[in-house]
């Protein structure tokens, strides 16, 4: 699939040099057909990282996709250069007037916090308000499936005993609906959390398709209102090496962090980390793309 990205964005050169199809916006105008309109709010602290792990996720299918990256206007980070945000992303105030096939909304690295503490949490729950009407289907990443699942349908997180962080075997429940289309019986996807949602809270909600789940890392996938909105409480997005930088990290911050479960060679940080999730991460940015946005989603968007 290409996809359809602003012509100086750092990480198009990256994708071109991996030979992911990456189309220019000067090609795209030229092709009679209409791009899927993507926007992603990406809430990470490394914004460009983001940025480069979605779109990788995006390129999958022969569908083409016009990703437009939205930040919060009521905060901004510290991580990303001003004029990287400036250059490539809009706020919520200047696309509320518009509509999008699909939303992506990230993680971001304040579970520990209550929601209400959060310095964007009434930006975030605006722009969830106005995924109801303006956009076809939304996907909720880690703790924006955390904060997805609060704030439309009242599930609350939970702090876990520790960090859940490592590479987890996944196991798929229910095979009819597309999103887990080509899925083998188990696979294994990336988490990094310290925080949770309870089982129990879903099943008792009556609103929920549990797609799958993990006996050590809880729930995985979840499905709601046919597919509105999709929550997904790990990083199938991850790179290789991203949970090997959060550990380096917190090494040299102090804060004694354990070595991510299933994810070194005979769990020696030393060795280069193994990619054991990527194919499956693909099938379901590819099926959420094609099943839940390209088939539901109206021609004309207005």
């Amino acid at each position: 699939m290409p996809v359809k990205v602003n012509n100086d964005l750092p990480s198009k050169k990256v994708l071109e040099a991996e030979n992911i199809f990456v189309m220019d916006e000067s090609r795209a105008i030229t092709q009679d057909i209409r791009p899927l309109k993507i926007a992603i709010l990406n809430l990470m602290p490394l914004k460009e990282d983001t940025e480069l792990q979605l779109l990788r996720s995006l390129s999958n299918t022969p569908l083409q996709v016009e990703v437009t990256f939205l930040t919060t206007g009521s905060y901004v980070g510290k991580n990303t250069p001003l004029s990287h945000l400036e250059q490539f992303y809009m706020t919520y105030e200047e696309v509320k007037e518009k509509k999008f096939d699909g939303l992506i909304i990230t993680g971001a690295p304040v579970e520990q916090l209550e929601f209400e503490e959060v310095a964007y949490w009434e930006e975030l729950t605006k722009i969830m308000e106005w995924s109801r009407k303006n956009i076809t289907s939304t996907l909720h990443i880690c703790w924006g499936a955390q904060a997805g699942l609060y704030y439309h349908y009242g599930i609350k997180k939970e702090l876990l005993p520790k960090k859940l962080s490592g590479v987890y075997r996944h196991r798929v429940l229910n095979r009819r609906e597309p999103l887990v289309r080509g899925f083998d019986d188990e696979f294994f996807a990336p988490h990094s959390r310290y925080t949770g949602i309870r089982r129990e809270d879903v099943q008792e909600s009556g609103v929920f398709t549990v797609l799958a789940e993990s006996d050590e890392a809880g729930c995985f996938i979840l499905l709601a209102e046919g597919g509105k909105n999709i929550f997904v409480l790990g990083h199938p997005e991850y790179d290789r090496l991203t949970l090997d930088k959060e550990y380096k990290r917190d090494l040299e911050k102090g804060l004694n962090p354990e070595i991510p479960l299933n994810y070194y060679p005979d769990n020696n940080p030393d060795l280069r980390p193994l990619l054991l999730w990527r194919s499956h991460a693909n099938a379901l940015y590819s099926n959420w793309l094609n099943y839940y946005v390209y088939q539901s989603t109206p021609y004309n968007l207005t």
